[in-house]
């Protein structure tokens, strides 16, 4: 089933999406050499739930923590461990938060230390194919437009894009139809309508687009073994602009000014 959202229930998802994206920024803030998964997940979840919200993955489906933490090779759903983080290190966070009985979701991928130029062109290529995915979420365009766009942008770089996995709706539950590829055909799929609420969210390997599941029955692997990143926003289909719900600034002003104090 399709919900499509009225008017306040896209502010409350905007607000649980907030929320799920000043979490990250806390994660921002503490994610460096020497940090563990355990010691990220334990300071998100106090301060989701400090912010009046429930962590939205701890428990779905039996999963044991309140963030996705996938280190390099590892696409997503990686369970947090106490392995400390190294210099090199590329580490995709996925939270999601239900606040007000309604879902936000969102994921941010962090480079642990300053990436090397191979690792910084996966990150930058992988955001700018959910920014151009987002581009056309539109009303009037088709679900295949988002897919072929993130696509089309990422294998133009020589990168795999995962086929496994996909965006989705997102409201009152956590996951919602449509199903959003990050791959498809111009033209193709259902019609874009305002008031359909998603989750982009490209999944790119360095190398092969082939994945491996995990003994763990979570963690999705990138099969050759290569780095793979990962960037999710919530969003509203309108007319003539796609409303991003989540948001990266927070964690960015967090990043910018890291930056600044080593220079």
């Amino acid at each position: 089933m399709i919900y499509y959202k009225t008017a306040e229930e896209i502010e409350l998802i905007r607000k649980s999406s907030l929320l799920v994206a000043r979490t990250l920024a806390e994660v921002a803030k503490l994610i460096k050499p020497g940090v563990t998964g355990l010691e990220l997940d334990a300071i998100a979840f106090e301060f989701i739930r400090d912010n009046g919200g429930v962590p939205a993955f701890k428990g779905y489906g039996g999963f044991p923590n309140s963030l996705c933490i996938s280190p390099n090779e590892q696409v997503v759903h990686g369970i947090p461990t106490n392995q400390p983080f190294v210099e090199g290190d590329l580490i995709s966070v996925d939270c999601g938060v239900l606040l007000n009985e309604f879902f936000g979701d969102s994921a941010y991928t962090f480079s642990i230390g300053e990436p090397s130029e191979e690792v910084d062109r996966l990150m930058r290529v992988t955001k700018e194919s959910l920014l151009k995915g987002i581009d056309q979420a539109v009303a009037g365009k088709r679900l295949g437009d988002i897919s072929f766009a993130i696509q089309q942008h990422c294998e133009a770089a020589g990168y795999g894009v995962v086929r496994e996995l996909v965006g989705h709706g997102i409201g009152r539950n956590l996951h919602e139809g449509p199903e959003v590829p990050n791959f498809g055909k111009r033209g193709s799929g259902l019609k874009l309508q305002e008031g359909l609420v998603i989750a982009i969210e490209p999944m790119v390997n360095m190398g092969t687009k082939q994945v491996k599941h995990g003994k763990d029955g979570w963690t999705i692997r990138a099969a050759d073994g290569k780095k793979s990143a990962h960037y999710e926003h919530t969003i509203v289909v309108q007319k003539g602009k796609a409303d991003i719900l989540s948001s990266f600034e927070y964690v960015e002003e967090v990043l910018k000014s890291q930056s600044e104090q080593i220079v």
